[in-house]
């Protein structure tokens, strides 16, 4: 099974380990996502006591915007990652295969 996918993330691992975490979506995840983002859902205030009181709403509704749906993570080892030169946007496709094990 092969899969197209983009880079959103990459992050370094947070025990001080020699590998990261580079995350993915699917492409059509990250259209829908930054359409998410653009559309009619801006929240206007007209004072401070207003951006206070919908403060909370503004963040939860900021952050299922930026989550752009289900994601997939793979743990490299440094040497890994730096052979491949990935970094954020760019395109990748994933390859998975069953191993077949003989008796």
């Amino acid at each position: 099974m092969k899969k197209e996918y983009v880079v959103v993330r990459i992050d370094a691992a947070t025990d001080g380990g020699p590998y990261v975490f580079v995350t993915f979506v699917e492409p059509r995840d990250l259209k829908e996502s930054n359409q998410a983002r653009m559309g009619p859902n801006v929240m206007g205030f007209n004072s401070m006591d207003d951006l206070a009181k919908n403060m909370q709403k503004a963040f939860s509704g900021l952050s299922r915007q930026m989550s752009g749906g289900a994601t997939t993570t793979v743990k490299m080892d440094m040497r890994e990652y730096e052979d491949s030169a990935l970094k954020v946007g760019d395109k990748v496709e994933l390859e998975i295969k069953k191993v077949e094990q003989g008796v």
